[in-house]
């Protein structure tokens, strides 16, 4: 019987998968978190892990999406610009969610990406997984370790070079338009007024005043705090660039 070689992304993907379960083995219900700039794959490669994981262990991904400020928080305190900044986050319901999840179940609310807000029916009760992977943007403030029960017990950091940050933007953000054609409740519709080259150059302007912005003043500081620094290619390789925790 043949098969199919493993891709150099599968094998860091899953040297990762293995360092989780070897610290999982060492504190059950462990609480890892996952950051790193927008655009960057957070979502897919939390995905790719559980996926790994769940063959021996229970996993559960949650994004810190869903612990955004509703849009009309946001506008009434003249941050719509700034989502995704540490300030658009519920810092406290983030902590007390994870307290509760330490010794029982939570309540997880979540966002839709197609309205680009906060949706309470989208709310997930989770009870205490073997591995709960956090992953998104709003870990500040974060403390050293150890890390306090609010927090993650470790920090995974998605590095990636700005120039490829900004390909897969604007490759998700043409894909998601194009998307829209057909449904027309999602928050790209808005754009569908606008040809392809005007689309590129606004997507490119988001890119660099807002999440280019956040990411150099407070992503990016967040590696030099992370247990685990992994590495991307523009080709999706991922691997594990820096382990503190050994």
């Amino acid at each position: 019987m043949t098969t199919t070689p493993k891709t150099p992304a599968d094998e860091g993907i899953r040297a990762l998968a293995t360092r989780l379960a070897e610290l999982q083995s060492d504190r059950a219900g462990l609480i890892a978190g996952l950051t790193g700039s927008v655009a960057s794959g957070k979502t897919t490669l939390a995905g790719a892990l559980a996926d790994v994981l769940n063959d021996t262990l229970e996993v559960e991904t949650v994004s810190t999406d869903g612990f955004l400020f509703p849009n009309s928080v946001l506008a009434e305190r003249d941050l719509t610009l700034r989502k995704g900044f540490p300030e658009t986050y519920d810092h406290q319901a983030l902590g007390t969610a994870l307290s509760a999840l330490r010794t029982g179940e939570a309540p997880f609310p979540a966002y839709s990406h197609v309205t680009y807000d906060v949706d309470p029916a989208l709310t997930r009760i989770i009870a205490q997984p073997d591995v709960l992977i956090l992953e998104g943007l709003g870990f500040q403030p974060l403390s050293p370790p150890p890390r306090e029960a609010h927090e993650p017990d470790l920090l995974i950091y998605l590095d990636a070079s700005e120039d490829d940050l900004l390909f897969w933007f604007l490759e998700r953000f043409v894909r998601l338009w194009n998307a829209a054609r057909e449904d027309p409740s999602s928050f790209y519709a808005n754009f569908l007024h606008m040809s392809e080259p005007e689309l590129m150059e606004f997507a490119q302007s988001v890119w660099e005043r807002i999440n280019l912005l956040n990411l150099r003043e407070n992503i990016a500081p967040l590696k030099q705090r992370a247990d685990i620094v992994l590495f991307k290619t523009r080709d999706h390789t991922v691997t594990i660039a820096e382990d503190r925790l050994l």
